[in-house]
């Protein structure tokens, strides 16, 4: 019998990522996709302003997944969260909204697949990860990337030495400003640099850097115009040595890449973090003044994110990792925020 899985809102990574993917998971089915009720919607968007507009268009959306995908449009949130039809709850919604879903499905018995970042801060992931524990739910944060086998195909070239003793890494992640209805600069939805692209640095930091990884300096940067961070850089380190700095922003020239300075030689990528399904990502190895291009792996990392979480719900020992792992990345975000002064 498969797993039936239920989103919460029909949001467009949902329908675009997440659901193709699910179809390539035997293990699972999909149940349906929710639209908030009126009185949800009022209270998670901060206003009521042109409420049943945007949910007639909401409820447009939710038919569009079911005339692709099947299951069925559940009205309200809590519906779907509080039916026996569903088995586990993805949450693709903006940042702030996590923890409050979230927390409510773990408490319905649902195992909760949620979109980066798992929560905005600390101490609410790890309530979520105790009532997990508690309940002997799965949980898992969307850092797909991780799982991409680029990032083993350029690990192991830097192990047989290609460009010498690493000296430094650098991750930069960043695009241009987006339109100014977007969640991602609103403060009460979760929004900034930090959540929406710095989370990522850290995540592939942490995986360079090893268990001993840490956070030693970190700056946040605002705009007058904003009431969330615009740019942020930082630098995570290990006992080895081993230093990385990254910068990331949401006004910036688009760049998503990795650069390795060795001893002997230059390595970059990039799409290091954002690599769709099936492309095949291409690095430059630099020696002084010789380039060479190479193709690295492609992959279906949303497809493999997706199977690691089912390995959450069939092994408890790949679970408890699991909910570490999670734990891990929160708490590099809560050393930026205490080393930035970041208490905006």
């Amino acid at each position: 019998m498969s797993i039936s899985v239920g989103i919460i809102c029909p949001s467009e990574i949902a329908f675009r990522r997440f659901l193709p993917s699910l179809q390539k998971v035997s293990e699972f089915s999909f149940a349906g996709v929710s639209i908030a009720s009126p009185e949800e919607w009022a209270v998670d968007a901060k206003s009521t302003e042109n409420t049943h507009a945007i949910l007639d268009k909401e409820r447009n959306k939710a038919q569009t997944f079911i005339d692709n995908y099947g299951g069925k449009i559940y009205e309200g949130y809590q519906t779907m969260i509080s039916s026996p039809e569903v088995d586990v709850v993805y949450l693709p919604l903006p940042p702030a909204l996590h923890f409050k879903w979230a927390k409510q499905a773990l408490e319905y018995g649902k195992h909760a697949y949620v979109e980066k970042p798992f929560t905005t801060c600390l101490e609410d992931t790890l309530l979520l990860l105790d009532i997990a524990r508690q309940k002997k739910l799965a949980v898992h944060e969307n850092y797909m990337f991780i799982y991409h086998r680029q990032l083993q195909a350029v690990q192991k070239l830097i192990e047989q030495g290609e460009i010498g003793k690493v000296r430094l890494y650098r991750i930069s992640f960043g695009f241009p400003r987006r339109s100014a209805g977007d969640f991602r600069y609103n403060k009460d939805l979760g929004g900034g640099a930090l959540l929406d692209a710095g989370g990522y640095c850290m995540k592939y930091a942490s995986w360079l850097l090893g268990d001993t990884a840490r956070m030693v300096c970190a700056n946040a940067y605002y705009e007058k115009d904003f009431e969330v961070d615009i740019f942020g850089s930082c630098t995570m380190v290990n006992d080895e040595g081993t230093i990385v700095q990254m910068s990331f922003g949401m006004d910036c020239d688009y760049k998503c890449e990795l650069e390795a300075w060795g001893s002997s030689g230059t390595l970059t990528t990039g799409r290091i973090l954002t690599a769709p399904d099936g492309f095949e990502p291409e690095m430059i190895i630099k020696h002084n003044q010789d380039y060479i291009t190479m193709k690295l792996p492609a992959d279906f990392s949303f497809v493999k994110s997706i199977r690691r979480f089912y390995s959450c719900l069939a092994d408890d020992t790949v679970r408890e990792e699991n909910y570490q792992v999670i734990e891990r990345q929160a708490s590099f975000v809560s050393d930026y925020k205490k080393l930035s002064n970041d208490g905006k």
